[in-house]
């Protein structure tokens, strides 16, 4: 039975005092990468300093890693019958449209922010929308920060609570049929111009509702898929809470920032020393080009600053703890000198940035397989009957192609997504290691190009790859046949033809022509003189034979026997023939 509004917002009351430690780390690590940890720690920061003084390490970290692997997977469907070429058809059809839901959701640009949630808040959330307006199943990302799922025993989504702060007039807008009541317009009680704004889904409604406005209700659905259509994934944890790779650094970044601000303290009080100067010295002269007369000027010299050495050596080591703690190599950053470290000790300092980017790609490829499910699902039973027309590009070729849910989808959800065996490598060892394997003849041509981090038609591509091969190979041998020229004229041969047909291949080049057609021009064979025709047999009104012309006893051969059929000479007789009348 569906939730009424007052069962709901006893539950968001609920969820809030349940996760209240999580909503402050993310806020917390929020902060921090907004450049606000004076929010955090207040206390460390003065109003002359109100700002840390060093690079924001947390999000430098956070949008390298986001951006590393937030390039998405091979998605395909497989039939259950690969010999049946009715089903393979089948299986790429659902495959097209498997690729169309992510292309039309704009996936690959949204997983660039939802890595970046993985990474900083320690989960990732999507959720299957209908779009009513095209008759088709959106895939959106939701903003972990004051989300709150419920998840079962089997790691599926029950229910999904979302709270989104907004303005008053931005929320009127939004809703005008409700302005009034957004607005208080006929109240006169100043309120609060900041709303929350409460989503709540489940397998029975979507639900949503502001509890500033006595749980003004906005919008209200029957879910009519009776499932929830939210997937929820989250990063590894000891604890199975949502925790962020960077909420136990901090206090590290924190510690860096104040000894910066230590520092420039310590540059300062140098420079504002106070001046010695020898007894003798009447009067004080500052400034450049300032004169102080005195019969000892060596020591006229501002008081030293004493800094002990450790604290610069303190510096390094925090920054070294600040990357340790990221799991942020300091080859990412480019401050390793490639030109005295190997390749295999490179490889070995981003080891674990390359582990990281594994891990959550393996919790991406279950996300992704649910959401397209899920897709599946909601186009099949929402609009089931609808001729739909897509449009893609399936290995870099454009296609056009229809499909009605009911009849191709036909109860078959299951997906396969793929990230590859090159999955969280950079692109240039990415190639390296195919050409690697290519080389000792570990995989194929086609494996390689499928695997290559670019998009490509592997069939236009071969194509290409063997038209040139043989061109190269017709123009080595036009090449070998014009150095066979020197060697037939010592031995007195005729190499004129030859010359004439090398020019005519040049010619033709420098007019544009392709070497196969200029090639099959130049060297055609040149047409044999044709045999003279010998008349037809004779038939009906036709004139007899010239007297002169040999029957078969002059031309060796035996006369027929009378009463039988004559028969059709030849092609020898008439050869034998043609030389006696000649």
């Amino acid at each position: 039975m569906a939730l009424d509004i007052k069962a709901i917002t006893a539950k968001v009351s609920r969820l809030q005092t349940r996760y209240a430690a999580r909503d402050g780390r993310m806020r917390d690590v929020l902060s921090a990468r907004q450049g606000d940890i004076s929010k955090v720690y207040p206390s460390m920061f003065s109003e002359e300093y109100p700002k840390p003084l060093v690079a924001n390490m947390i999000d430098v970290a956070a949008r390298d890693l986001a951006e590393a692997m937030a390039p998405l997977p091979a998605f395909s469907c497989s039939a259950s019958n690969m010999v049946s070429d009715s089903a393979r058809k089948a299986a790429d059809k659902r495959s097209r449209i498997a690729n169309y839901y992510v292309d039309r959701s704009k996936l690959g640009v949204q997983m660039y922010t939802g890595a970046d949630w993985y990474n900083t808040y320690g989960m990732l959330i999507g959720r299957v929308d209908m779009d009513y307006e095209n008759n088709e199943p959106t895939i959106s990302l939701i903003n972990p920060f004051g989300a709150y799922p419920e998840i079962d025993r089997f790691g599926r989504c029950l229910s999904l609570t979302q709270i989104v702060g907004m303005d008053a007039e931005s929320l009127a807008s939004m809703f005008p049929e409700h302005a009034n009541q957004i607005l208080n317009r006929n109240l006169y009680t100043p309120g609060s111009p900041y709303l929350s704004l409460v989503r709540y889904h489940d397998k029975d409604q979507d639900v949503l509702y502001c509890p500033e406005r006595k749980d003004l209700i906005l919008s209200r659905t029957p879910n009519p898929v009776g499932e929830c259509l939210v997937s929820v994934k989250m990063r590894p944890s000891i604890d199975m809470e949502a925790r962020g790779q960077f909420d136990d650094i901090l206090a590290v970044q924190l510690a860096k920032a104040r000894f910066a601000v230590l520092q420039i303290q310590a540059a300062e009080k140098s420079i504002q020393a106070p001046i010695a100067i020898p007894q003798d010295v009447q009067e004080l002269a500052l400034g450049p080009d300032s004169i102080m007369r005195s019969s000892n000027p060596q020591a006229i010299r501002r008081v030293p600053l004493e800094l002990p050495a450790g604290v610069f050596t303190e510096s390094q080591v925090l920054d070294k703890e600040l990357r340790v703690g990221a799991r942020y190599p300091e080859v990412r950053g480019g401050q390793i000198d490639a030109s005295i470290v190997t390749g295999r000790g490179v490889q070995a300092l981003q080891a674990g940035f390359d582990t990281q980017i594994k891990a959550a790609q393996a919790q991406f490829a279950l996300f992704f397989t649910e959401l397209i499910s899920l897709c599946f699902k909601v186009d099949e039973k929402l609009f089931g009957s609808t001729v739909k027309e897509i449009r893609g590009n399936d290995d870099g070729m454009p296609y056009t192609m229809k499909y009605i849910p009911s009849k191709d989808i036909a109860g078959d959800y299951s997906v396969d997504v793929r990230y590859g065996i090159m999955s969280g490598m950079n692109p240039n060892n990415a190639i390296v290691a195919l050409l690697q394997m290519r080389s000792d003849k570990l995989v194929s041509r086609d494996y390689v190009r499928r695997e290559l981090p670019v998009d490509i038609n592997i069939s236009q591509e071969e194509q290409k790859v063997d038209i040139e091969e043989f061109r190269d190979a017709l123009r080595v041998a036009v090449a070998q046949y014009a150095q066979a020229v020197p060697t037939l004229a010592a031995q007195g041969a005729d190499v004129e033809q030859i010359i004439t047909r090398i020019g005519d291949v040049i010619k033709g080049r420098q007019k544009g022509q392709l070497l196969e057609d200029i090639v099959e021009k130049v060297f055609a064979p040149e047409p044999q003189p044709q045999a003279p025709q010998m008349p037809q047999a004779l038939g009906a009104g036709a004139a007899p034979a010239p007297a002169s012309q040999p029957t078969p006893v002059q031309s060796g051969g035996a006369a027929p026997a009378p009463g039988a059929p004559q028969r059709r000479p030849d092609i020898a007789s008439l050869l034998a023939s043609i030389g006696g009348a000649a």
